[in-house]
């Protein structure tokens, strides 16, 4: 039995959504000493849009691989490698304070993997439905589509929880209702993309997966199926 004098006082972050952070946090340290000029010599100012340009999702780029039934690696990892990569400092600042709270949470409840699958079937959900619904040649960057899916997962998971409680379920989806609220209440007096589109859709992807990962998810499923 572990000492109460010495549990530790904050739990540790799953190992994922630490080195998720980390990813994100060296890359924007990287850039943010280049444009000052402390690292990497001239070239470094422009690192960010250097790697915007490659990493960051295309519409176009998708639009030319549908047309042309070509996928280079090149292009392909655009779906993977654009959660990385923000605007700015802050951008990449808001992206991983969300990260590291939502991450927590969900990778608590239903492990690395999970944290680690919703991450990348968000990120991959939000960048296509971004390409094929909207005409748009503006790219597609920085971690709040698979934010947004650590959302959905976390979502389900107090779905469950207030069913459990026998309280209203919808109440689950308020966290979402608030934060498609201040984007959209950002966008009317401040103008903005279409990024809410990626970010929705990683919700939904988010929320969708999170009944197979939980504990006994897999299991319930197929016991479902049977009885169907």
């Amino acid at each position: 039995m572990v000492h109460p004098h010495n549990e530790r006082p904050v739990n540790p972050l799953p190992p994922v959504v630490a080195a998720l952070f980390i990813v994100i946090v060296g890359l924007e340290v990287a850039f943010s000493l280049g444009a000052r000029g402390i690292g990497g010599g001239a070239e470094a100012v422009g690192w960010r849009m250097g790697a915007l340009e490659r990493f960051a999702f295309s519409g176009p780029v998708l639009d030319w691989m549908l047309e042309t039934g070509q996928f280079p690696v090149e292009h392909v990892i655009r779906f993977l490698s654009y959660p990385f990569f923000h605007a700015s400092f802050t951008h990449a600042l808001f992206a991983g304070i969300m990260l590291l709270a939502m991450g927590k949470m969900v990778g608590e409840a239903m492990g690395n993997l999970a944290v680690l699958a919703i991450f990348v079937v968000s990120s991959v959900t939000g960048a296509l439905v971004y390409g094929l619904a909207l005409d748009t040649s503006m790219p597609l960057f920085g971690a709040f589509p698979p934010v947004y899916g650590l959302i959905g997962g976390f979502t389900y998971l107090l779905w469950l929880r207030l069913g459990q409680l026998g309280e209203q379920q919808v109440r689950a989806f308020s966290l979402i209702g608030i934060l498609l609220g201040i984007q959209l209440l950002f966008g009317l007096l401040f103008g903005g993309g279409m990024d809410w589109v990626a970010d929705l859709s990683g919700f939904v992807a988010g929320f969708a997966l999170a009944p197979l990962l939980v504990p006994g998810g897999w299991q319930k499923l197929k016991a479902r199926l049977r009885r169907d």
